[in-house]
């Protein structure tokens, strides 16, 4: 790289660096106050040294964010495994087999990501109380384990595998279940993986889903609770932010350890519409 295409790229870079330290320092005031004492909340920036009490209070004290935080592992878990295999069923079949009608079909499915949430509420609530589960977790699971784009993403990366791999299969006597999850799925780690790692930040966060479809405090899920603790203790500014700190460790985790798939998977599922 040249010096005059470094000189260029300077501007942006600088940019780029000012927007990520205003992004990140909300995320570290936060962890910050959550060790300091309620003395220090509005006069410092860095606590005079950790005060673990808020941290301790959260998961040892009256109000335990233990049973949530399992409660929210099980059905993002669950629902990000059940969403990335059937996704992936689901792009294969409009990606690699012919049907009459299948552009239209898929035109038709993505058009209901048009559709608000919150329209098919009622009908979602018929639906469970009929099937009797809800104030279930499976009110969340089952229809977390369909996602449009899951689809539509794992459809693109489908399509930029090279058709002579398939057809060789083929040719061997291989069939599309085969040819799925011999070939195909084997290929797609960097997709599943980044949608996986998306899927699952929209099950962990899911918070309208949880308020309609729980009702049992013992079912609630990480997004549910912590609400319902910043509502009781509306001035316990350490305890708050001790909460919400713990509620995005996961997601931190997952971020970081996946985050070369992200880049390789989005970049991979962009190569063909």
């Amino acid at each position: 790289m040249n010096e005059g295409t470094l000189k260029s790229k300077l501007p942006v870079t600088a940019v780029m660096l000012i927007a990520g330290v205003f992004m990140i320092v909300p995320f570290l005031w936060m962890i910050s106050t959550s060790f300091q004492t309620p003395t220090e909340v509005f006069k410092t920036w860095l606590p005079a040294k950790l005060d673990w009490s808020s941290h301790k209070r959260i998961w040892t004290g009256s109000y335990n964010f233990l049973p949530y935080y399992l409660n929210s592992i099980k059905i993002a878990v669950i629902a990000t495994a059940g969403a990335a295999f059937l996704s992936a069923l689901a792009a294969y079949g409009f990606a690699r087999t012919e049907f009459r009608g299948r552009g239209a079909m898929f035109l038709l499915y993505l058009s209901m990501m048009m559709i608000p949430p919150q329209v098919i509420f009622v009908p979602k609530f018929i639906l469970f109380n009929w099937m009797h589960i809800y104030n279930t977790h499976w009110a969340l699971i089952l229809p977390g384990m369909f996602s449009i784009f899951g689809v539509f993403m794992l459809r693109q990366f489908f399509m930029g595998i090279p058709r002579e791999i398939t057809e060789s299969a083929f040719l061997d006597g291989a069939g599309h279940f085969t040819i799925f999850l011999r070939l195909v799925l084997p290929l797609a780690k960097p997709a599943l993986a980044t949608f996986a790692i998306i899927d699952f930040s929209w099950q962990w966060n899911d918070y309208e889903n949880a308020l309609v479809f729980l009702q049992s405090p013992k079912l609630y899920t990480i997004p549910l609770g912590l609400q319902n603790f910043i509502l009781e203790n509306n001035v316990d500014y350490n305890g708050m932010m001790a909460a919400s700190s713990a509620a995005i460790i996961p997601m931190i985790v997952i971020f970081l350890a996946g985050q070369k798939y992200i880049i390789q998977g989005i970049s991979s599922s962009a190569v063909k519409g």
